[in-house]
């Protein structure tokens, strides 16, 4: 069964993670977050969730503005050419529904089939923000926290430049 957010809050706080999050209208990209974006300070972020040809998944986790080359991302990562995956992919693996991909869902991960891959730039801002487990609502913890959660949930990160990735033509 996945995890609710009361139980991604407890997962948390058991971590020592601090974390405060602002409930809105649910949101489906980017674009339709930018009003409570404009409140909340950090970086916001974007994630997709990809699968290769080979039926490996890959959580990206990015700035929210920053330009992904799904089709040159494989060069970048251990895995074969990617793709989108699919709505029950996502809900085997991740325990979310589309327009809720968010890097806290690798606490229902716990077969460690998912490679978390997160954006160099989204590292570099502070705290980040993400949707727990529920496109309605956003949470801010520390950069170093997401870290520290994606570790204590099996998933040690992959840290990618992707304006480099962008800039390669």
């Amino acid at each position: 069964m996945a995890a609710t957010r009361s139980d991604l809050f407890a997962c948390l706080d058991e971590l020592g993670i601090a974390h405060s999050t602002l409930d809105h209208a649910p949101v489906f990209t980017v674009e339709e977050g930018e009003e409570i974006k404009a409140s909340l300070p950090g970086g916001h972020t974007k994630n997709l969730f990809l699968k290769d040809r080979k039926g490996r998944f890959v959580l990206v986790s990015a700035l929210g503005d920053t330009p992904i080359r799904v089709n040159r991302l494989h060069k970048l990562i251990p895995c074969h050419r990617l793709s989108f995956a699919r709505e029950g992919d996502l809900q085997a693996a991740l325990g979310v529904r589309p327009g809720s991909v968010t890097a806290f869902a690798l606490m229902n991960d716990v077969a460690g089939q998912v490679t978390f891959v997160i954006d160099a730039a989204l590292l570099a801002t502070d705290p980040v923000n993400f949707h727990p487990l529920k496109n309605d609502a956003t949470t801010a913890i520390a950069r170093d926290d997401l870290l520290k959660f994606a570790k204590a949930t099996g998933h040690d990160p992959l840290i990618v430049d992707f304006a480099a990735l962008a800039a390669d033509d």
